[in-house]
């Protein structure tokens, strides 16, 4: 299973409505609001990292109100 964080940076006020878009995407398995330099801790999980790089790339990064992602891969077997 390969798993991502997405950190998101959006625009102010839209915290809620990308929240609850992200909320409804395949593969979304937790979202948060968070305080700090980034607005939203997104986890992601799919059967392969390919399918979760499109995930990234032409669902999330395509949302409207979304200013930038930061992604971190999670590494298979340091869980």
């Amino acid at each position: 299973m390969a798993t991502a964080y997405v950190l998101i940076n959006c625009e102010l006020g839209s915290e809620e409505a990308i929240i609850g878009q992200l909320k409804g995407l395949d593969g979304v398995k937790e979202v948060h609001g968070t305080f700090g330099a980034y607005d939203i801790l997104a986890k992601i999980e799919s059967d392969t990292v390919e399918k979760l790089r499109e995930t990234i790339t032409w669902k999330i990064r395509k949302i409207e109100k979304i200013r930038s992602t930061l992604t971190l891969m999670g590494i298979e077997g340091q869980t």
